[in-house]
């Protein structure tokens, strides 16, 4: 039988990246006395959370991802608002779309992608439908790039925030609740046992990478993303130009910040980014607006995505009061509202409706475990 949470418990969390803050400060505002561990700083140095674009793009990530996961995208464009309100800090939010643009030579990859879309669109009804922009449609949207590009597609109602000013918020928050906050201090579930005296009742396992020990197929997928101040630079919202080999993204922040990002190779690498994918994404941002040629770098960073083998998130129990919640690969901060409102779900009620809804990874019976690495991303 699955033990339900019962109020008000003392509950450790392990790992403040994006996750593990959401869920810290959602139980402690439930009542719960929280202790968060994580093995780096306040500046979520070791979270892939820290390196990220944060687009809330559902439509646009169905051409690389499933059907469950652009569920999860369209739960999160109506929770972030929610979930952003009460903070400590304020955090830059934005929806107001996604532009897909595309140099002549890239046509047919355009429409290859555009097929796509269309298809995923048939399938998923509720997303607000896709426009076929173009060279007027292009100059109406986004007039500072109308004069190099002659067609687009325009995704209404994606959105944005910003990753930093999130994260810095929720930890803002969590000093004002109780919770208890371990920063440069590594454990791992084996360090508790939750239920018996003097320990915590829950133990919710959520640092990526940092738990391959107990989840043996986490692997990492390494991203690098440039961080930019153009101030010569104005669009208006967050544009991918079809790329020969990735397509390129470049997400406008506030005060003509720009996070630049494409690059997914399959390694743990941590090393600086290389020249190549570095020149890569200057060339084409400087190919989308001339004002990137005078932008200054502030930042080229690395970092890796903990993902499993299916490339979807997933929730388990591996004791009576642990919950490992993992998985989020490129898609954190789309899908890290569902994540929550799943895991909440379940703490509560021992199931979640949601999770079926969003054909997520739910695996509550510690003795499946059992079973070979392979396994352990299906959904029973």
């Amino acid at each position: 039988m699955f033990p339900l949470l019962q109020s008000p418990s003392s509950i450790t969390v392990l790992g403040a990246g994006l996750m593990g803050r959401l869920l810290a400060v959602a139980l402690a505002r439930e009542g719960h006395r929280i202790d968060l561990y994580d093995a780096a700083g306040p500046g979520a140095e070791g979270s892939a959370a820290r390196v990220a674009a944060a687009m809330l793009a559902p439509l646009a990530e169905s051409a690389v991802t499933e059907p469950g996961v652009v569920r999860m995208g369209q739960h999160a464009l109506g929770r972030w608002p929610e979930l952003l309100a009460p903070l400590a800090a304020p955090v830059y939010f934005q929806q107001n779309g996604t532009l897909i643009l595309w140099h002549r030579q890239d046509a047919t990859d355009a429409a290859r992608l555009r097929g796509t879309l269309e298809r995923n669109q048939a399938a998923l009804p509720d997303l607000p439908a896709m426009q076929v922009l173009d060279s007027a449609g292009v100059a109406a949207l986004e007039p500072a790039v109308a004069h190099r590009f002659a067609q687009g597609l325009y995704l209404p109602g994606e959105g944005q925030l910003d990753n930093r000013q999130l994260l810095a918020a929720l930890e803002a928050t969590l000093a004002e609740l109780p919770v208890t906050l371990y920063w440069h201090s590594a454990r791992g579930p084996e360090d508790f046992r939750p239920g018996q005296s003097g320990q915590p009742d829950w133990v919710i396992d959520c640092r990526g990478l940092g738990a391959r020990g107990q989840w043996p197929a986490l692997r990492g997928v390494r991203g690098e993303v440039v961080r930019l101040h153009a101030p010569e630079v104005t669009l208006q919202r967050p544009t991918r130009i079809v790329h020969p080999r990735y397509p390129i993204y470049i997400a406008p922040k506030e005060d003509h910040l720009f996070v630049i990002g494409a690059t997914e190779i399959e390694s743990d690498d941590l090393s600086p980014a290389s020249a190549r994918s570095t020149l890569e994404l200057l060339s084409a941002a400087y190919a989308v607006h001339s004002g990137f040629a005078e932008a200054r770098i502030i930042e080229i960073a690395t970092q890796c995505r903990p993902t499993l083998p299916d490339n979807l998130p997933a929730v388990r129990r591996t004791a009576e009061r642990v919950l490992e919640v993992n998985g989020l690969y490129r898609h954190g901060f789309m899908i890290a509202p569902a994540m929550l409102d799943v895991v909440l779900q379940v703490l509560h009620t021992g199931q979640s409706p949601l999770a079926s809804r969003f054909d997520l990874a739910l695996q509550l019976h510690p003795a499946q475990q059992a079973a070979p690495a392979s396994d352990s991303c299906t959904v029973p």
